[in-house]
């Protein structure tokens, strides 16, 4: 009889990249899976011990890192909610930032809310004004769009709104931090 394929929920695999970089290390130690999606892993038979721990420290060298609780899985449910809203751009102004993050988890906002602020130290709209302002950064730093042109691109009514949010967030102007550059920007898991 075949197996049912454990979930392995992954931090920090937000991407195409992460998962091929996830797909490697799993072919690498010869741990079979079936299906490799943003975040998750079916894993085709149960780990031991000894394959579960070189797992968690092969992905930890690429930057990854395995959830093992639920909480720890709402709380990534939640960053991912918000990465996928600030991707939505000016879109997103048509959508409450609550109502986006219940829609994808189905919780109460004010638990999710309270959920994320204990474990993270921040509320879920300090969080998301961090990563807004990163991109934000990522976009000076790519120097290929006006201030205009990312203020729209980041959800940001104007660019004066946009720059007193970065002002309060990093102490330097959007111009200033241009001339300053990527060394001054931090990676989103970082946050």
């Amino acid at each position: 009889m075949k197996e049912k394929p454990n979930k392995l929920l992954i931090k920090n695999m937000v991407c195409q990249r992460c998962i091929m970089t996830v797909e490697k290390i799993l072919k690498d130690l010869d741990i079979p899976f079936s299906n490799a999606v943003l975040g998750e892993v079916d894993i085709l038979h149960k780990l031991s011990k000894e394959e579960l721990k070189e797992l968690e420290t092969r992905l930890k060298q690429a930057g990854f890192e395995l959830i093992e609780t639920r909480t720890n899985k709402i709380i990534e449910d939640i960053k991912q909610a918000l990465i996928d809203y600030l991707g939505m751009g000016m879109d997103s102004q048509n959508i409450k930032l609550s109502a986006f993050i219940t829609k994808k988890i189905p919780y109460d906002y004010s638990y999710l809310s309270d959920l994320f602020s204990s474990i993270e130290g921040k509320t879920i709209e300090q969080y998301f004004i961090l990563q807004r302002i990163e991109k934000v950064k990522e976009l000076i730093v790519y120097d290929q769009l006006s201030l205009t042109e990312i203020s729209y691109q980041t959800g940001f009514s104007s660019v004066h709104h946009l720059s007193s949010q970065f002002k309060k967030v990093t102490g330097l102007t959007p111009s200033h931090f241009k001339k300053i550059g990527a060394a001054r920007r931090q990676s989103l898991d970082k946050l």
